[in-house]
């Protein structure tokens, strides 16, 4: 549940076709936003004063800032014609310390509370709602915990959980050692006294959180580079050395002292009318008086001069062993209250960052200095102060001080030239799409972005004004040099931190025996309450086995008391979205979605591949990422890039594979292409997808070099990627040996991936390997344009207006009849015999360098279309919510756990998340389909478990996805009629028949996993 801490942090763009500065969609005017109807300002309702309103005509909302009479309470409601209304409530969190008591409060107080006195009401209610977002969310000087839903009902549940979670939670010292810290037996069940201290360890479910988030090198940096920025903003997430200091009293403080109304700001969103939320909130409000809250601001370390600070960090195994080094420079920008200035200052750091063209992307990376940027380069608005950093990973220990020269070499020659007007217009246009395009969640991402800004000073009314803002910066842009002024104002001068972390080899053995000797030092102190060392350690395991039992006992009490829907409320017909097939070109099959779209078109294609040997297919990632790095003959990726972000959305490629809905075992796999833009740049997108995918030039002399670039970025990011979602590498790799798509994904996006970029990476230097590397790409490249002549062997989607139909139709056919009348050489490899899955008895261990596991179980179920494949998508969420999340989480200590039901890959899995006993995590998998069949379910648990299916089924989706799932994977709205029916009508015994026989494929037991 901890956020990222880089919230605020203006984007950064490393490929054109990832667009900053996205603002939000437009829809038709709704008289939910109309003034005249909602309360005027003066206003007094529910004890609450309405202070200002505001109509937004750009984003199509009005905004309303009420204060509480009694308390001072902000409450900001935001009406928009949007049924996926969210609420947040959130307080200011300034940490005194890094011993983490924010974090771990934020889960503390969702173990329950006076109005809901049950264990872990949060995840009981995961189950009990349709929502379709529920989370919490630490950032670094605040706290926020939000949930949407489209469901108004739902929406009033979650608000009185959320309500009395924050402001009323029952705080129990069992929840602080479960959620915080504590030394317990490993595995108290098997403990003895006989084993002395032997097998006590630090327990605690936030404190194994860290210690995974720690393992991820980049956020080590981040947060070190954070400490040192601003010394007085602490670690809130807590540093696994700091958080045993921890004491149960200082929290319940904490609580009493920042969860108070008075600290508080509310936000709703959404088409329900505000009236009904000012009386809840009024009503839990009014109990309170207001109070002195300590609402300070930290800033930034000054910096009157050059200063430079160094710490240790790990050793990247994936990385070359000279180049493990992570430096950056760092300035102190303007007060982010200038939000006119602060915009200005966010594009004018873009162009200096943005895509393979950007002059610090040129000077940095494609120089050689380094392998990619660090974690807090970019422009950070997130604090009162904006904070500007350039920095690189992958360095050198003698290209340490030349990054800092280069940076500020770039600078200056950058500011000297001018910054160019076309990419200045490129990325007011991508801000122009942003308007435009709808998303599916919009409130959710709305919010997240106002809050810290909020938290920090700055008028959420202002920072919603986007056209007043763009007219601003219009109007200061056409006085010349204004950017290059604003740049020179902050950035010509060495009042700098340069903040450089060093490998160490020992640093993994080093954090290992620190925590050794800590726990050492507080059993210690345990032994000191107790006659003797046998007693005291005696109290520690039957404290433990306490723990347990309450985790054991009161699962179901109290349950009652918690709201819920019922499935009652979930409807049995979809609504229909209209679909229309047709042909062009000779017999290419595309799919359209005509409906409103703010004048854009959105694109999709697949080129398929047939028999693709393993050797082609791992290269399809690289391929793509080569597409949009090497440019053409006649075009640099810098031409390319300002053109994508003058003429489009983006576009992008990508690998796509999907089993048949009807037999797992039959599956496709090809390139994806996809785009989109505004419906008078159709011709355009079409011309560039065109340009990039037939005329990249793999024989330029550039080209071995900007290959190897991608894969030495590929490789230096992969060990953090693999630590901040081992879960996903566990579960495709176990997967891997149950289907193609399983292996064919497992090769492409899992650790066979990884393990072929950093074989590729460290192999650079040897000029044939690149020659016979470039070699397939070009295979590739003229495989994907050979498909697209086959129509059999090419489909596409459209979504745009109906108006938009035709001259989208003939642009398709003037795109499929170029790129069938490329000359590019015929692919050179032979076909491959029909792939083979991997055995699927396997048990695999991968040993790395964190300080916690990941554990996964997969096993082969049945297709999409098979009867038996609904009841293990409920038995999926009855494992997770009934057993899983107890038994892995709760008393094992890991962050997450869970299972999963994919039915259209027809497998079913199990896995851990930053697991501190993956041994014992494993047992209870393996067991698991045994417990569920001999466990005696009732109606009211499975009806919950399709309250949780049918979360993700019914949620929003933006209007570019709306029929995708029949474009890629060919599952029809027929068929999801009939699983949706199957889905509400699953019984109790369906569910048992699930657990003992897998669905068809032999239990839970035994199967293939994989675990770090």
């Amino acid at each position: 549940m901890l956020a990222s801490l880089r919230n605020g942090r203006a984007p950064r763009i490393t490929a054109p076709y990832a667009r900053a500065l996205r603002a939000a969609p437009r829809r038709r005017y709704a008289s939910v936003t109309d003034l005249a109807t909602l309360p005027q300002p003066g206003a007094r309702l529910h004890g609450f004063t309405l202070q200002r309103t505001k109509h937004v005509p750009e984003l199509e909302l009005s905004a309303l800032l009420f204060q509480h009479d009694k308390t001072g309470a902000d409450y900001l409601h935001v009406a928009r014609d949007d049924t996926n209304n969210v609420f947040s409530v959130g307080f200011k969190t300034n940490p005194p310390d890094a011993t983490g008591v924010p974090h771990i409060l934020e889960h503390v107080t969702l173990c329950g509370s006076e109005k809901y006195p049950v264990r872990d009401p949060f995840f009981k209610m995961l189950p009990r709602s349709l929502q379709n977002f529920m989370n919490a969310m630490t950032s670094s000087d605040y706290t926020m915990y939000p949930f949407a839903t489209t469901n108004a009902q739902d929406f009033k549940n979650l608000m009185s959980v959320y309500l009395d979670a924050t402001l009323h939670p029952l705080l129990k010292r069992s929840d602080f050692v479960q959620e915080g810290w504590r030394v317990g037996p490993e595995n108290p069940l098997t403990s003895s006294d006989d084993q002395g201290a032997k097998d006590l360890v630090f327990k605690g479910v936030v404190y194994n959180e860290m210690k995974g988030q720690e393992s991820d090198a980049t956020y080590l940096y981040y947060i070190r580079f954070h400490e040192n920025i601003i010394p007085a903003l602490h670690n809130s997430g807590g540093d696994p050395q700091k958080m045993t200091d921890l004491t149960y009293d200082q929290l319940k403080d904490f609580h009493r002292a920042h969860y108070h109304p008075s600290n508080g700001k509310f936000v709703t969103y959404g088409d329900q009318p505000v009236e009904a939320h000012l009386q809840m909130l009024g009503e839990q409000l009014d109990r309170f008086s207001k109070s002195d809250i300590d609402m300070d601001i930290k800033l930034p370390t000054v910096l009157d001069g050059p200063k430079q600070v160094t710490v240790q960090g790990p050793v990247d195994p994936m990385t070359p062993a000279e180049a493990q080094y992570k430096t950056s420079t760092t300035w102190l920008m303007g007060d982010t209250n200038n939000i006119a200035e602060s915009f200005a200052l966010n594009l004018a750091t873009s162009i200096l960052l943005d895509g393979y063209g950007s002059p610090m992307y040129r000077a940095l990376i494609e120089s050689g200095l380094g392998s990619d940027f660090t974690p807090n380069t970019g422009y950070d608005t997130s604090g009162r102060t904006g904070i500007f950093s350039v920095g690189l990973n992958g360095v050198t220990e003698e290209n340490v001080p030349k990054v800092k020269e280069a940076v500020s070499a770039t600078l200056l020659e950058t500011i000297k030239k001018g910054l160019d007007k076309q990419k200045v217009d490129g990325l007011l246009h991508q801000l122009e799409l942003g308007l435009k395009h709808k998303t599916a969640k919009f409130g959710l991402n709305l919010i997240k972005q106002l809050k810290p800004g909020w938290f920090n000073g700055v008028d959420p009314f202002d920072a919603l004004q986007w056209n007043s803002i763009v007219d601003q910066f219009r109007a200061e842009y056409a006085k010349p040099g204004y950017l290059e002024g604003l740049l020179e104002k902050y950035l010509m001068n060495d009042n700098t931190l340069t903040f450089t972390m060093t490998p160490s080899q020992s640093y993994g053995a080093d954090i290992a025996a620190e925590e050794a000797k800590r726990l050492e030092s507080k059993i210690a102190e345990a032994v000191k309450q107790f006659p003797s060392e046998k007693e005291a350690h005696k109290h520690l395991r039957e404290r433990e086995l306490e723990l347990l039992e309450e985790q054991q006992s009161d699962q179901q009490e109290g349950l009652d008391q918690l709201p819920t829907l019922r499935v009652s409320d979930i409807p049995r017909q979809q609504p229909h979205i209209e679909i229309r097939d047709s042909t062009v070109d000779g017999g290419t099959k595309v799919q359209w979605r005509e409906t409103a779209t703010n004048g854009l078109t959105y694109f999709r294609a697949l080129s398929l591949f047939k028999d693709l040997p393993d050797e082609l297919r791992m290269l399809v990632p690289l391929f793509c990422d080569s597409l949009m790095r090497i440019g053409t003959k006649h075009k640099s990726m810098e031409d390319l890039e300002d053109l994508i972000k003058l003429q489009t959305g983006g576009i992008s490629f990508g690998y796509h594979a999907t089993a048949s809905p009807f037999d797992f075992n039959q599956a496709q796999e090809g390139l994806s292409l996809s785009g989109y833009a505004l419906d008078r740049n159709v011709p355009a997108m079409y011309e560039l997808l065109r340009t990039v995918l037939l005329e990249t030039d793999f024989d330029s002399p550039k080209a071995h070099k900007m290959i190897k670039q991608l894969l030495q970025s590929g490789a230096s990011g992969a060990v953090d990627a693999i630590a901040s979602s081992g879960h996903g590498y566990a579960m495709r790799y176990a997967n891997a040996g149950l289907s193609d798509v399983g292996k064919w994904t497992e090769q492409t996006a899992g650790l066979t991936q990884v393990k072929l970029i950093a074989a590729l990476a460290g192999a650079d230097a040897n000029a044939e390997a690149m020659t016979a590397l470039v070699a397939k790409l070009k295979t590739l490249q003229s495989l994907a344009v050979t498909n697209m002549r086959q129509p059999d062997s090419l489909r596409a989607a459209l979504t745009c207006a109906p108006s938009a139909s035709a001259p989208n139709e003939q642009a398709l056919q003037h795109f499929l009849h170029a790129s069938a009348s490329a000359t590019l050489p015929a692919p050179t490899y032979q076909p491959s015999p029909p792939p083979q899955a991997l055995p699927s008895s396997a048990r695999t261990f991968f040993p790395l360098p964190y300080q916690v596991s990941y554990a996964a179980l997969s096993l082969p179920t049945v297709p999409y279309t098979s009867p038996q494949s609904p009841a293990l998508a409920i038995l999926a969420a009855l494992l997770t919510h009934k057993h899983l999340l107890s038994e892995i989480r709760e008393k094992g200590g890991a962050y997450g756990a869970g299972a999963v039901s994919r039915s259209l890959g027809g497998v079913f899995g199990m896995y851990s998340y930053r697991d501190p006993n993956p041994a014992n995590t494993l047992a209870v998998m393996r067991n698991a389909g045994a417990w569920a069949a001999e466990r005696e379910w009732s109606e009211r648990e499975v009806e919950e478990a399709k309250l949780s299916t049918f979360q993700a089924i019914d949620a929003p989706v933006s209007v570019n996805q709306e029929g995708l799932g029949r474009f890629l994977s060919g599952v029809g709205e027929g068929m999801e009629r009939e699983r949706r029916g199957r889905l509400l009508d699953v019984g109790v015994e369906e569910v048992r028949a699930a657990a003992e026989g897998g669905g068809g494929g032999g239990g839970c037991g035994g199967l293939m996993w994989g675990v770090w």
